[in-house]
């Protein structure tokens, strides 16, 4: 995965367009993505978000539901090994794998997910 990430970022490096001088804030019309620094974000940094690992789903009713115990098997629309579904506020951002991490469980990005929708 490390592989993949480093040509990832290798590949941007070289698509990227060069830099022109840096900017000083001096100029009002350039677009607002050339003008933003890193500082620019650290206002949303604190602003918690809701992140939801999918391991699958599936539908049943009601009395279906009630009957469930302990040591139910409720079977899901996900295969052993399939990519789970990461969600972020409710909106698909990534694909993952779960791991373990110490005595808990954890999710490796595999995937991420990119959005069509323009952000304004």
């Amino acid at each position: 995965m490390a592989e993949d990430e480093n040509l990832e970022l290798q590949q941007l490096d070289e698509t990227a367009e060069p830099q022109s001088a840096p900017d000083t804030g001096d100029a009002p019309d350039a677009p607002a993505s050339e003008s933003r620094k890193p500082q620019d974000l650290e206002a949303v940094y604190d602003i918690p978000v809701q992140v939801s690992a999918v391991l699958g789903k599936t539908t049943m009713e009601v009395n279906q539901l009630m009957k469930l115990g302990r040591g139910a098997v409720v079977e899901l629309d996900r295969k052993v090994g399939e990519a789970i579904d990461v969600y972020v506020n409710n909106r698909l951002v990534a694909r993952g794998e779960v791991v373990v991490v110490e005595d808990r469980l954890g999710v490796t990005m595999t995937e991420i997910i990119k959005s069509d929708r323009i952000q304004g």
